[in-house]
């Protein structure tokens, strides 16, 4: 007797929203750093004078690693996004009859 749960893949909405979550989450790993290193050097100046933006990347991964709120919470606010908007859309576009 087999078991039909354990070796059935995965369903097309999972694997879409792993998809989902991995660009999300690369996006605020990778790209969000820089995108606020180079926003903010443009509106406030320098970050510091002897770094620059991988100084910025590092200490907000470090922060990761350290387990602080506000790192957590710029990492994840791209995939947090993208739910609201989707939640957004199911409530206010009713699905047709």
């Amino acid at each position: 007797m087999s078991n039909e749960l354990s070796s059935s893949p995965p369903t097309k909405g999972w694997q879409r929203e792993i998809s989902i979550a991995a660009a999300a989450l690369g996006f605020g790993l990778v790209v969000l750093p820089f995108a606020i290193y180079f926003v903010g050097q443009r509106l406030l100046g320098e970050y510091r004078a002897d770094a620059g933006a991988m100084a910025l990347a590092e200490v907000i991964w470090l922060d990761l690693l350290s387990l602080r709120a506000s790192a957590w919470v710029l990492v994840l606010s791209p995939y947090v996004t993208v739910q609201l908007l989707r939640w957004v859309k199911r409530v206010w576009w009713p699905k047709p009859l």
